[in-house]
């Protein structure tokens, strides 16, 4: 038999792993300028479809080649509950829960109902009309998405008419409906989760639960298993409470219940009808296949285990490699994937690869990297570990955030909140180690052709100008051949370099660093540098108070302002999107519109000049 995988990426290649241990072959469909992907060359048979959420094209492809079982992975139509039902309806298995079950569970409003109607505790909530009632902190919610998208934290009812607005923009656009729910929200909980699987037999099991509540835009960033506030009693009573829901509903197949804990007390948040992303935190500690698990369930079998069988051992954690700038505020990165190593002894799933290009038009997540270990610190010093290995280079990513992350006090200590990354944690980006700059200079000086306007030979002092992307930096230094001396006399060697790694001894101490030249900047470790000694002053300055620039590549979703308004300092001009996200700008300074070269629909570059402000005389 085959399996359509109806997804891309990480989770697609995750999903035809499996398969083909299970002896099936596999079907990919891709988007059009996808056919090269990653997924589509893994698979058997590749379909071009208009987009990964049109389910006509799927169910079409899934014929064409011959495929029996359609296995949707996470987010696009894993919880479409019209797309399950037409698989149905087409002959095919779905690899998921029934169609009245992901509607039932898809609906934020009728999913709450439900789990009160099985006993599980909820929070107060309503439609966005009952939000003076409910009184703040409230949350906004898409009412049938997730993910983060749809979603906005209400602290002043002032605010609700702009968070109701972007909310429903970004769940119509992310999932075709943009009805809303608004909900008591608790400012400082534990966010955990309850793995749960249903077969077709009434059987019904927990497989633990998973913590992530280290979240930033209500998208997970970090999850672990177990979690560090859970004891074996509590955990009992979550599990049990999770699987009494999945029983109320016929629950068939992998899901996830989702709580809110807090002081010992849980609530219900929601259900997941699919895999869920941080699925391998569950796999590592239990030592199951999941992937398997459904499709076992899907093809009418008992689920392998009893309760009492399942078996937790050791801790597992795994972080979320996304394509964002830490340094401008996380906004969407893309570019071109120069090089990518996983560090030693980590679990990665991932679609990355040499020449890869990462656009604005997904969802921003690259990677998955996992690490386990006997206890839970042994977990977090193997993934510590692993990060500071990890090469990506070519795209700006949260790779530093990851490690600064793990190496937290409150996160070392197992006490991390929903409210931790706004709370407890501060990201800290040091300036640019000069010796790195130097050795940057010393790299571009013996590229294939000599770079920016100098030589290697005999020369006075020489100062460079780096654009590091969290602003410029300056390197003085005297070329020696093949080293760099400091003005403090340190002493920068670079001894040897390949394709896609420098050896350098600084400070007498020898480093191995990867690096990469893509026409414009040098990728150096953690760095991309971008020279800017020769470059005008009003280039090297760019963005003045008065000018609005394109934090990413993106289109323009609205724009509120015309050319001659006047502004305030802080209100929202336009509104662009990128990843699925919108992200509004806003103005600067108070003033005057001078000009506006941005138009609805409009594709943007990043750092583009979209409006600016001239400042009023006063």
């Amino acid at each position: 038999m085959r399996v359509l995988v109806a997804n891309r990426g990480e989770i697609a290649l995750r999903v035809m792993r499996t398969a083909r241990a299970l002896g099936y072959g596999c079907v990919a469909v891709h988007a059009p300028g996808e056919g090269a992907a990653p997924h589509a060359r893994a698979a058997d048979l590749a379909v071009e479809v208009p987009t990964y959420l049109d389910a006509a094209a799927v169910i079409a492809a899934a014929r064409a080649t011959g495929a029996g079982m359609v296995h949707p992975g996470y987010g696009f139509l894993s919880e479409n509950a019209g797309f399950a039902r037409a698989c149905a309806e087409a002959g095919l298995i779905f690899v998921g829960p029934s169609p009245e079950a992901i509607a039932l569970m898809g609906d934020k409003g009728r999913a709450k109902d439900a789990a009160a109607a099985a006993g599980v505790p909820v929070l107060p909530g309503g439609g966005p009309e009952a939000a003076p009632a409910i009184g703040v902190p409230l949350m906004v919610k898409a009412a049938l998405g997730g993910g983060g998208k749809g979603m906005r934290l209400v602290t002043d009812l002032a605010n609700l008419p702009e968070a109701l607005d972007r909310a429903a923009s970004e769940a119509l656009k992310s999932f075709g409906d943009g009805t809303l729910i608004v909900e008591k929200a608790l400012l400082n909980p534990r966010h955990i989760e309850v793995q749960v699987f249903g077969d077709q037999h009434g059987n019904t099991v927990h497989l633990g639960e998973r913590d992530c509540s280290i979240q930033r835009r209500h998208q997970k960033v970090v999850e672990e298993a177990p979690s560090p506030a859970v004891d074996p009693d509590l955990r009992q009573r979550m599990g049990a409470a999770a699987v009494a829901l999945a029983r109320a509903c016929g629950y068939v197949g992998a899901g996830t219940v989702e709580f809110l804990l807090e002081d010992g007390a849980f609530w219900f948040l929601e259900m997941n009808t699919r895999l869920q992303v941080e699925h391998p935190v569950t796999e590592a500690i239990t030592g199951l296949d999941l992937v398997e698990w459904q499709f076992r369930v899907a093809r009418g079998e008992a689920l392998p285990l009893r309760q009492e069988e399942v078996a937790l051992r050791g801790h597992a954690i795994e972080v979320r490699l996304y394509a964002e700038d830490p340094a401008n505020g996380f906004l969407p990165q893309s570019g071109t994937v120069l090089a990518w190593r996983p560090g030693a002894g980590l679990r990665s799933d991932d679609a990355l690869e040499r020449g890869l290009a990462v656009g604005a038009g997904f969802d921003p997540m690259l990677a998955k990297l996992i690490a386990r270990g006997e206890t839970r610190e042994a977990a977090r010093q193997a993934l510590a570990e692993g990060l500071a290995r990890t090469e990506l280079l070519g795209l700006r990513t949260n790779l530093p955030f990851l490690r600064q992350v793990i190496e937290h006090p409150v996160f070392v200590a197992g006490q991390a909140t929903t409210g931790f990354l706004t709370r407890d944690f501060t990201l800290s980006l040091p300036e640019p180690d000069p010796a790195l700059l130097a050795l940057a200079v010393l790299v571009l000086a013996g590229a294939p052709a000599p770079r920016f306007g100098f030589s290697t030979g005999p020369a006075p002092r020489l100062i460079r100008r780096f654009e590091t992307g969290s602003g410029p930096a300056e390197v003085s230094l005297t070329l020696d051949g093949p080293a760099a001396i400091m003005p403090d006399g340190r002493r920068i060697t670079l001894e040897s370099r390949d394709k896609t790694h420098v050896r350098a001894r600084i400070d007498g101490i020898a480093r191995d660093l990867p690096y990469a030249w893509d026409g414009a900047a040098l990728h150096l470790g953690d760095l991309t540098l971008t020279d800017i000694t020769l470059a005008p002053a009003a280039a090297r300055d760019e963005g003045g108070d008065g000018r609005v620039l394109a934090p990413m590549a993106g289109s323009v979703v609205q724009v509120l302002v015309a050319e001659g308004a006047r502004v305030e300092k802080g209100q929202t001009l336009a509104v662009l999107e990128a990843m699925k996200m919108e992200h509004p700008l806003r103005a600067p300074q108070s003033g005057r519109v001078t000009a506006l070269r941005l138009t609805p629909g409009a594709q943007v570059r990043a750092r583009q000049t979209l409006i600016e402000i001239a400042a009023e005389e006063p």
